[in-house]
């Protein structure tokens, strides 16, 4: 046993899935003790907010405040204020005008120096007049953003009760009550996205692991009895395991989960539906690997001794093929882990109102388009995560076949 741990402590590709895999289940583990709460409280009430740190207006105005002058602060709230939309519009006018210009989009200066100096010219363009009033009204709100050096704010809407605010205010981040950081924004329902993909990894590290475990035990029980006994037992149990073959798993998987309906789909009978759906290629390969191993001379002595069928297979078998079986469980984790993504993608997954997982979440961001938005941070991560979950299963897998594989070893 020490001997085979120095051996995979010296494989770089098992120590690196292996961090790789403590890292994110760690993670899971400590985020939710950083920032508790329910993953699925709805904090926003509009859709898929931008990554970033949110201050209170309302608090942010009563707040002390400080002046500075900085020289390119009007430069910023002009680029800010105009929207990808409103430039490349911009820029269509100075086409539609006959004005070919050779200014990018991201170009503020140069647009607005254009802008300013044609824009008399520009709205004579025969438009729409929806078109001149789109013009008319950005061309107003740039005036009204260079003109204005103070902002008055009524409070409570009472117009005795107001605050003046100047262009060269500004307020500490700490000294405003109510300031929330939202590193991956919010998705479509207005729940914190980062706080949900944790959440939402640990459940399908939870499911894979269930689902591997069940998987690899089916298979390991049935290859080692097909391989070991023979005969019928082996005829009946290759039966069985082809007619699981020849019907995809996939398939079968999908027509389970329609069968059990939504309120019976929670992780923990996903996780089982899908470990009972995969056992098929561990027990062939056990099967394969027992069938070399029962006529070896340790096993005969077993069997001349008298010992037990389970005796003989517990001590005699079963070290032999230990490693594999570790790999193959692992392979089954990770299967498990994708066919849940695949499940949920396809609404068969576990029911969406009280835990999420990462098949979840991309069902989600599928429904309510977050690819053709531009929402990136409601899927994009949970792409992230799944790839690195599998590809710290797959190294580690890896890493244990070069270690246990004489064919593969270096040297």
């Amino acid at each position: 046993m020490n001997n085979t741990i120095k051996q995979l402590s010296r494989s770089p590709k098992f120590m690196t899935g292996f961090c790789m895999f403590v890292a994110i289940i760690l993670f899971t583990l400590i985020y939710p003790l950083v920032n508790p709460g329910n993953p699925l409280e709805m904090i926003g009430v509009g859709t898929f907010a931008r990554p970033g740190t949110y201050v209170s207006l309302y608090d942010a105005v009563s707040a002390q405040r400080e002046t500075f002058k900085l020289a390119d602060a009007d430069d910023k709230r002009l680029a800010a204020s105009i929207s990808d939309e409103d430039r490349v519009a911009m820029i269509e006018l100075f086409g539609m005008a006959g004005m070919e210009l050779d200014i990018e989009a991201g170009d503020t200066e140069a647009l607005l120096e254009a802008w300013e100096a044609n824009f008399d010219t520009l709205i004579q363009t025969k438009m729409t007049s929806a078109k001149r009033k789109y013009y008319t009204r950005i061309n107003n709100k740039l005036l009204d953003l260079k003109a204005a050096d103070t902002l008055v704010v009524y409070e409570q809407g009472e117009e005795d009760s107001k605050s003046k605010i100047v262009k060269t205010d500004y307020v500490r981040t700490g000294a405003v009550a109510n300031v929330k950081t939202l590193p991956l924004g919010t998705d479509n329902f207005g729940r914190d996205v980062l706080k949900e993909l944790v959440s939402a990894a640990k459940t399908s590290l939870m499911i894979g692991l269930i689902a591997g475990t069940v998987a690899t035990l089916v298979g390991l029980t049935l290859g080692l009895l097909s391989g070991y006994l023979g005969g019928n037992v082996d005829e009946i149990i290759m039966f069985i395991t082809t007619m699981f073959t020849v019907i995809p798993s996939f398939v079968l998987l999908i027509l389970i989960s329609y069968s059990l309906g939504q309120e019976q789909r929670g992780p923990s009978v996903v996780a089982i539906v899908i470990g009972l759906t995969s056992w098929t290629w561990t027990c062939r390969s056990v099967r394969s690997q027992v069938i070399s191993l029962r006529n070896r001379d340790h096993v005969n002595l077993s069997k001349l001794s008298g010992h037990s069928l389970g005796r003989i297979i517990v001590t005699d078998i079963l070290p032999y093929i230990a490693s594999y079986v570790v790999m193959a469980f692992i392979l089954q984790v990770s299967s498990g882990i994708l066919a849940e993504a695949q499940l949920s993608l396809l609404g068969l997954g576990p029911k969406t109102t009280t835990t999420p997982t990462l098949g979840l979440m991309m069902n989600w961001a599928m429904l309510y388009s977050a690819h053709t938005n531009g929402s990136w941070w409601a899927y994009f991560p949970v792409i992230l995560t799944i790839a690195c979950i599998s590809f710290s299963l797959n190294l580690m897998n890896t890493g244990m076949d070069q270690v246990f594989n004489p064919a593969l070893r270096d040297g």
